[in-house]
C-alpha cells in the first residue's frame, strides 16, 4: 500500500528581525539570517543558530546562539563543513565577510568536554578532560548503589546527578573581500561554495560571476556572465561546473576547469510569453552517484494574462528542459534534498510551500499560507548523516521555509507504513488458491 501523506506544518522559531537566508550548519543545527538593514528602526541584524529535534509528535527547535552583524544586513550565505571547522560566507552589501563557527561540547554543569580552542580555556570555561556519567545500570559514579545514596541529603542527590553533554557555538570574524562593483549600489546577491570546498562563486549588481580560490578567497576567475543583475548560482555535486541565472533572461552552466561558457538553458515558453528564471539548484539521482538534475523556477516577465510560476527540471548535460510544471503564482525560493528524492518551492505573494518528488514532479504536500509574506528560503532536513545522526521521526520528509514575517517554519510528510510483508504474501497465496480452485471447478 502506498503511504498516505499528510501536512503536518508550524511555527518552529520566531525571531525578531526579517529573514533572508537559511543553511543548514550540522546534521542537526540550521542557521537563519537577516535584519533590518543599516537604518536605525531598532530592527537588529545578524543570524540565530536552532538545534532541531522531534519529540516523538513533532519537530521542535531550541535557540543555541545569536549574533549580530552591526550595521549591516545578512541578506545570503553559505555554509561548508570539513573535520576541522565550520566556515560561514554571508553577503553584507557588497562584501563577503567569513565567519569561523566552531562547536564546542559542553556539560550540563557547564565545562568544556570537546571542541572550542584545542588548549586553554574558552570564554572564561575550563576545558574537562573526563566527565563522570551516570551508569545505566543504576549505579552511581563513584561505585555507590541508589540503596549507597539514600539519605545522603539534597546536595549530594545533586551531585550525582548525570552529567549531559550538550553543544554550543563560538563564533569568529574572519576575512571579507569585496565581491560586487557597482558604481552606485554594489550588493552581493548570491554565494554558493562548491561541494569539494575548493571553489567559491559570487553574483551580485554587476552580473560578473566570480570565483574564488576556497578558503583563501583569493580570486581564481572574473566572467563577464550577464548584462543584469545575478539573481542565483549553484554548483553541481562533482563540483564541475556552476550555473547562473540573471534578470537578464538567461540561464548559464559554466564548466570550472578551464573556466569557459558550457552551454545555455534553452526553451520555448508557453504562449510565447517571456520568462525570467529565478532561482536554480542541482541534485542527485537517487542510486546513481555520477548523475544529477538541475531544476529551476521560471517566472512571467509581467503580469500578462493567466501565466504561471514554473518549476522546470533539466538535463545539465545537454542544457534541454526535461520537465516543467505550472504553478498558480509566481515562485520566490528552491530547495533539492541532500538524497534527490524532493524539491521544494516557495511562492512569492501567498506564503505558499509545496514539495514535489522529483523525478515525476508530482506535488506530495501543498501547504497553503504558511507564511504571511513571501517566501524566502527554503532548507530541508537531511537525511544524510554527515557530521552525525540526522533529525528523524515518523515522516518522509521535512522542509524549513522563513520569510520576512520573521517566522521559521516546518513543513513534513508523514505517512502511514505499508502492509507488512507476510500480510502481502498471505494475500498473494490466497488470491492464487482462490484461483485454482474456480479453474478446477469449471473444469479448466
Amino acid at each position: 500500500m502506498a503511504p498516505t501523506r499528510k501536512p503536518n506544518d508550524g511555527l518552529l522559531a520566531r525571531v525578531n528581525f526579517p529573514l533572508y537566508a537559511i543553511e543548514m550548519l550540522t546534521s542537526r543545527h540550521v542557521l537563519v539570517a537577516g535584519g533590518g538593514g543599516a537604518s536605525k528602526t531598532g530592527v537588529a541584524n545578524g543570524f540565530e543558530i536552532y538545534e532541531v529535534h522531534h519529540n516523538g509528535e513533532k519537530y521542535v527547535a531550541d535557540e543555541v546562539i545569536r549574533h549580530e552583524t552591526g550595521p549591516t544586513v545578512v541578506m545570503n550565505l553559505a555554509v561548508k563543513n570539513d573535520e576541522k571547522r565550520t566556515l560561514l560566507m554571508a553577503g553584507q552589501e557588497s562584501h563577503c565577510q567569513m565567519y569561523l563557527v566552531n562547536p564546542i561540547i559542553t556539560s550540563t554543569d557547564g565545562e568544556v568536554i570537546g571542541g572550542g580552542k584545542s588548549e586553554g580555556s574558552v570564554d572564561g570555561m575550563r576545558k574537562r578532560k573526563n566527565v563522570s556519567y551516570q551508569q545505566s545500570n543504576g549505579q552511581a559514579a563513584g561505585g555507590q548503589t541508589p540503596e549507597q545514596t539514600k539519605g545522603q541529603g539534597k546536595d549530594k542527590q545533586q551531585q550525582s546527578a548525570p552529567v549531559r553533554k550538550q553543544i554550543r557555538f563560538e563564533i569568529k570574524t574572519g576575512d571579507s573581500i569585496q565581491t560586487d562593483f557597482t558604481e552606485l549600489e554594489p550588493l552581493q546577491r548570491v554565494v554558493r561554495i562548491s561541494p569539494d570546498g575548493r571553489i567559491m562563486a559570487t553574483g551580485g549588481m554587476d552580473g560578473h560571476l566570480r570565483l574564488w580560490n576556497f578558503p583563501k578567497m583569493t580570486l581564481r576567475a572574473d566572467i563577464s556572465a550577464h548584462t543584469k543583475e545575478i539573481d542565483d548560482l549553484d554548483f553541481s555535486p562533482d563540483s564541475k561546473n556552476v550555473v547562473s541565472i540573471a534578470k537578464d533572461g538567461l540561464g548559464v552552466i559554466w564548466s570550472i576547469n578551464p573556466e569557459k561558457e558550457s552551454r545555455k538553458l534553452t526553451w520555448n515558453p508557453p504562449e510565447g510569453t517571456r520568462y525570467l528564471l529565478k532561482r536554480c539548484r542541482y541534485g542527485v539521482i537517487e542510486g546513481q552517484k555520477d548523475k544529477h538534475r538541475l531544476f529551476t523556477l521560471a517566472n512571467p516577465f509581467a503580469k500578462s494574462g493567466k501565466a504561471k510560476g514554473l518549476l522546470q527540471q533539466w538535463d545539465p548535460e545537454s542544457g534541454r528542459l526535461s520537465r516543467v510544471v505550472e504553478i498558480d503564482e509566481s515562485l520566490a525560493a528552491l530547495a533539492v534534498r541532500d538524497d534527490g528524492r524532493f524539491v521544494a518551492v516557495g511562492t512569492m505573494f501567498s506564503g505558499s510551500v509545496s514539495i514535489y518528488i522529483a523525478f515525476s514532479l508530482q506535488r506530495v504536500l501543498h501547504v497553503p499560507h504558511a507564511h504571511a509574506m513571501f517566501v524566502t528560503g527554503l532548507q530541508f532536513l537531511p537525511v544524510t548523516n554527515f557530521d552525525g545522526p540526522a533529525v528523524t521521526g515518523d515522516t518522509e520528509a521535512a522542509v524549513l521555509s522563513i520569510s520576512v514575517d520573521n517566522r521559521v517554519c516546518v513543513h513534513s510528510l508523514q505517512y502511514r507504513h505499508s502492509l507488512p510483508a507476510w500480510v502481502a504474501i498471505f494475500a498473494i497465496v490466497l488470491i492464487l488458491f482462490i484461483t485454482f480452485c474456480f479453474c478446477s471447478y469449471i473444469g479448466l
